[in-house]
């Protein structure tokens, strides 16, 4: 039998210690700069809650390599920190020294050390206590708004595309892209199988996707250059949705499932608290097989929560039950977690059905490749 830990496959709230691995190719002769301008952030980083430590390593066979490791305390102050608008002006001197990037993030499982070695107090945090086995997939969204009124054409837009080639290489694939509108917000969410980065570059790359991210740049509320490298990167920066929670239901997968996404608009922040309790009761929900919701993804960036949820009945047929809430105490939780200018009171059985007809996105598309 399936156990609970092993249909979570993605959890930035199991409260383990967090390493943060950030490899660095550094353009010819920018060694020196990009010292200077690491030495001024990481006595920064220092002062951030929740981090403990980090390191600089330069490769001892190639001097343009660099490595970046740091230690957290748990996932979700670094998420915080690494997906704030502070975070992404502090590291814009170091863009110009680096010719490529790469972000790896890893929970501590488990731990050797030198005991006559250790330092008086223990490491903070605590450790994974189960290894995730999940499906091999790997989640990730990003989102980004239009202009107002706008929305009807990105819609036609984002809609008409010829979907890229799903193969990336031998062992990576694209199996899925799910994308919605909340009124003029976009969200696009992918599922790789194999490495995310990989599938990523490659889907930039397709001349399809690159015709419809241009003839949306009209239609953006923040001005991008996708054929400037500092440009792209603070754009893909503050557009990444990351997924901080995904469950899969009891059991098989079954067919017949449709795709939804909720918005749901947080109270200034709170994002993550609300994300971790949706991110609680879709665990509960996943532990029962008579449970309609086959798999819930949780993505979260400050106050921007949106959970991508595989219904096996229609979506407005049990509210709560769609909306990830169920009994009086935890309906309280979420009024008190939600902006209520936007969601209201929740009160009474009609208010929440209204607000799950607000919180539906729209879908645009939904594709997925022959073998996914």
């Amino acid at each position: 039998m399936t156990t609970l830990s092993e249909r979570i496959s993605q959890s930035a709230f199991d409260g383990s210690r967090l390493r943060v691995v950030l490899l660095l190719d550094l353009h010819e002769g920018a060694q020196q700069r990009f010292l200077e301008a690491y030495e001024h952030l990481r006595n920064q980083v220092a002062s951030v809650p929740g981090h403990i430590t980090d390191q600089l390593c330069q490769s001892i066979e190639n001097p343009s390599q660099w490595l970046i490791t740091s230690e957290w305390e748990s996932a979700p102050p670094f998420l915080a920190w690494v997906n704030s608008e502070e975070h992404v002006k502090m590291v814009q001197p170091l863009h110009s020294c680096v010719r490529d990037t790469r972000s790896l993030r890893f929970s501590v499982l488990r731990e050797t050390s030198n005991v006559a070695a250790l330092a008086p107090e223990p490491p903070k945090g605590r450790l994974q206590a189960n290894p995730r086995v999940g499906d091999g997939v790997v989640r990730h969204a990003l989102t980004f708004t239009v202009k107002p009124g706008s929305e009807d054409k990105v819609a036609e837009i984002l809609a008409g595309y010829t979907s890229p080639e799903a193969r990336v290489d031998d062992t990576t694939r694209l199996r899925r892209t799910s994308l919605f509108m909340h009124g003029n917000r976009v969200v696009r969410a992918v599922e790789v199988q194999g490495d995310l980065v990989a599938a990523l570059r490659h889907i930039s790359r397709q001349p399809e996707v690159r015709a419809v991210e241009e003839a949306i740049n009209p239609y953006l509320e923040q001005d991008r250059d996708l054929s400037d490298p500092n440009s792209a990167r603070v754009f893909f920066t503050r557009a990444a949705l990351p997924a901080v929670h995904h469950v899969a239901a009891h059991g098989k997968q079954p067919t017949g499932v449709r795709r939804h996404a909720l918005y749901y608009p947080a109270k200034e922040g709170c994002g993550m608290a609300l994300a971790r309790m949706l991110a609680r009761q879709d665990e509960l929900a996943a532990d029962d097989p008579e449970c309609p919701v086959a798999g819930s993804t949780i993505f979260q960036r400050d106050d921007i929560v949106v959970r991508l949820i595989d219904l096996r009945i229609p979506l407005d047929s049990d509210p709560m039950l769609s909306l990830g809430v169920r009994g009086p105490r935890k309906t309280a939780v979420l009024r008190r977690l939600l902006d209520t200018g936007a969601a209201g009171q929740l009160a009474n059985d009609r208010e929440f059905a209204s607000f799950l007809s607000r919180s539906d996105m729209a879908l645009i598309t939904d594709r997925r490749a022959s073998d996914a």
